[in-house]
């Protein structure tokens, strides 16, 4: 079992990483400060202390990750907190993966991607890069089947600001029961699976050492 699942997460990486597109960005060295812009993704909820996504990533580049992960967060709600959390940390990068808590309140797609929009564009106005995380348009008969898709706005937004886009990775690993703690939420090895993937996309478009 555990070969079998080693293979799936390498599959998994793989795709990640041939999927991904070269940058024009510095590969940022140890001690680049990275700050991870998320919801309860990003802070880790459904895994143990030191098992989320921005401590595994950070461990694996030798990066500062800042955990800016606040469980429940909507885009809508994070549009008002990114420009303090610039100014406060200065980032060398910026990782955005919300709105899965805007698509479970029957949000508007549309409106979600106004408000990603809104977020990308105060990071770029204060000089940074971003990368955006693909999400899951969460359908609970889509979950069961263990087949959920990104929603098309990440890709949009990716086109329309040429930004570097993961897709995939999330929409995978919360389509396995075994990566699941929670119908939303990955468990310990699910966040393992996500810090692997991010590496392995920003290694491919050689951001990441």
């Amino acid at each position: 079992m555990k070969y079998l699942r080693a293979l799936i997460l390498s599959a998994s990486l793989l795709c990640v990483a041939s999927c991904s597109e070269t940058t024009d960005l510095p590969t940022l060295q140890a001690g680049a400060v990275v700050l991870a812009f998320g919801d309860s993704i990003t802070h880790g909820t459904g895994a143990g202390s030191g098992q989320n996504y921005p401590t595994l990533l950070g461990q694996a580049t030798g990066w500062e990750i800042i955990n800016a992960g606040i469980p429940g967060d909507t885009a809508q709600a994070a549009r008002e907190r990114i420009e303090p959390l610039l100014s406060r940390h200065r980032p060398d990068l910026v990782i955005v993966e919300l709105g899965g808590n805007d698509f479970l309140r029957r949000r508007n797609p549309a409106e979600v991607k106004v408000d990603l929009e809104a977020i990308l564009s105060r990071v770029a106005a204060a000089g940074v890069p971003a990368v955006l995380v693909s999400v899951p348009q969460f359908s609970v008969l889509r979950a069961t089947m263990g087949a959920l898709n990104d929603s098309p706005i990440y890709r949009e937004l990716a086109d329309e600001r040429d930004l570097l886009l993961i897709p995939d990775l999330l929409s995978d690993i919360l389509s396995r029961e075994e990566w699941k703690a929670d119908p939303v939420h990955p468990n310990a090895a699910g966040y393992q699976a996500l810090a692997s993937g991010i590496h392995a996309a920003l290694q491919g478009a050689g951001i990441a050492p």
